[in-house]
Formats: structure tokens, sequence, C-alpha cells
């Protein structure tokens, strides 16, 4: 079952200058993406610095307002919803933030920061609340006294975890995780990524997961969709992806995973180039400029998404040239 649907999302940001300070350019961030995520399943979403990532997952809880496509969450469209349905919405949609220091609030104690949903969507009593915030307090792993603490007497693992139970609080059917574990030590990656895995199977949530470090994300996922400036080039299950990446942006990317293993010398070809600018990217295919079989169909058509004959119709990519390269 379908729990979110996005159909041509677009997210072009305006960039104004010049004496009257008009509108000179766009900025392309999100440039024509769909996907869908299964109810209690995860979306990898991986890809450069820059590429559009978490501009999506900040569109698909409505912090920004899309520029054009369709989002879809549990069948309804969500796309222009405003007022009460938005925030009735968000309880059901919550979002951990790459920055945990950031992302909580320096004045408050941490049992004011666990309590404010409650609040905002007026649940329960004050006695009620307390005693909620202690039970998630407890279920990502901090002691009781940390209600009384602040922000700035933690460590970057600990406030994780302390946002982890403030998204998990009213219970959401779909986490949106902008770059969780980056911000952190590997040692503290595993746990925090550890215990998203034993939250997502004790409550039934979906998660997008938003990463640049395809370990990472082979870790937590099942399903990954690769982007490259503003578009998916790839999307297959993890599994199929790993084992016969199709796009040659994909390849680059998995050739370049680290090998822990000195016996194993591990030799690729880096990208050529610079990733090209998202307020003028090339015209249709979005990789052409860096990739090493581009031909003059790819300056002159745009890929689309698609599967290749007698392959996996979930493994879905962009490029003119998969077919033949699906064996490289």
């Amino acid at each position: 079952m379908e729990i979110l649907k996005v159909e041509e999302l677009k997210m072009h940001f305006p960039v104004y200058g010049g004496i009257f300070y008009r509108q000179i350019a766009r900025v392309f961030a999100v440039d024509g993406v769909s996907f869908s995520i299964e109810a209690g399943k995860t979306l990898g979403l991986v890809g450069e610095s820059g590429c559009g990532k978490s501009t999506i997952g900040r569109a698909l809880l409505r912090l920004y307002e899309p520029t054009a496509g369709r989002i879809s969450f549990e069948g309804k469209d969500i796309t222009h919803l405003s007022g009460s349905s938005l925030r009735e919405l968000r309880s059901d949609m919550q979002m951990i933030f790459q920055d945990p220091f950031e992302s909580l609030n320096p004045r408050h104690t941490v049992g004011s920061i666990l309590e404010e949903p409650f609040q905002i969507h007026r649940w329960g009593t004050p006695l009620e609340r307390r005693q909620e915030v202690l039970r998630l307090l407890d279920r990502v792993g901090m002691p009781a006294d940390s209600v009384h603490k602040y922000p700035h007497e933690f460590s970057g693992g600990q406030r994780q975890r302390i946002g982890i139970a403030r998204a998990i609080a009213l219970k959401p059917k779909l986490i949106i995780c902008d770059e969780a574990v980056s911000a952190l030590d590997v040692s503290i990656q595993s746990q925090i990524l550890n215990l998203l895995v034993e939250l997502q199977q004790e409550m039934g949530m979906a998660y997008l997961f938003i990463a640049h470090d395809l370990s990472v994300i082979r870790h937590v996922s099942d399903q990954i969709a690769v982007m490259y400036l503003g578009r998916i080039v790839e999307i297959a299950e993890r599994d199929s992806l790993y084992k016969n990446p199709l796009h040659p942006y994909t390849q680059a990317l998995i050739a370049s995973i680290p090998v822990p293993d000195p016996r194993r010398r591990k030799t690729f070809t880096p990208l050529q180039g610079e990733v090209p600018s998202p307020l003028n990217p090339p015209p249709f295919c979005h990789f052409v400029e860096r990739c090493a079989y581009a031909q003059a169909v790819c300056s002159q058509q745009t890929p689309q998404l698609s599967s290749i004959d007698g392959s996996d119709p979930s493994h879905r990519v962009a490029c003119h040239f998969a077919g033949r390269l699906s064996h490289k």
C-alpha cells in the first residue's frame, strides 16, 4: 500500500537582482521528480550535495510551496493544503533534521521540547504529557533526568536521539530523515541507524531517508533513488541497484565506495568536470557534460525514467543507453 506518491514535483526558486530588484533567473532545485513510498518501508534518496534531496523533503512537508507537481499522502492530494488541514497532516508526517543542535531550541529544556508537539495538537492532560515525555526518552535510550537539561548539555548523538523522540512523539506514519546521521561520528551513526530500524519495526512507520553516503543508504533502505541535479536518474530495489547499476552516475557512485580490505585493491575512473549550476542546467540530459558515453541524442532529447526490456520492471533508469551499460 502506497502511503506517499509524488508526481512530477518541481521546486524552482526565483533569483532577484538588478537596479530594480527584479527576477533575473531561477534555480531549478527540483525539476520533475516522481516516486512513491510503501507503508512501513524505506526509500533511500542519495546524491551529491546540492542535487535537491533536502528540498524534496521540505516540499513534502509543505515547508516549501511546490512550483508544480502533485503530492499525495494516503491517496489524498496535499499539494496545496493550508491552515488547520496542514497542521493536522503534520501529526502524520515528521522530520529528523541533519544538525540536532540547530533543530532544538537552546532556550528550552528537553522536557519542554518534547512536550511541545502534544501542546500544539492538544493531546492529553499536563500529567499525561509529562508521562509520555518520560516514555519517549526511555524509548530512545535517554535517562529520565534529561527533561530538566538543555540541548547544549548533551553530545551530538544524544541530541539526535532527542530529535528522534520529538519526531515520533505523535506516532507519525512517515518520517523524513534529512541527513540524520551525517553530522555524527561513525560509531554513533550505527547506534542511531539501529535505533531508527527498531522504531520502524515497532511502529510501522515509512521513511524517506536522505543521505549522500551509499553505505548508510544500503543499510537502511528497501528501495533507493539516485538524484543528480534536481532529477532522479535511477530508482530500484536496494539489491538490484547495487548488483546492476544502469546509469553512469550510479555506476560511478558505487565504484567510489571504499572497500575495507587492504588485499582488495579497487580502481575506478572518477567523474570528470564539475556539477553544472542549477541556475543553468543542461537542457536535456543533465548528466551529459560529465558522461563518458554521451552522444548527440543526449543533447537533443530528455531521457525518461523507465525500465529496460527484459529487466526488473521496478528498476527504472533515465538514460538513452542504459541497456548497453547494464553489463559493463
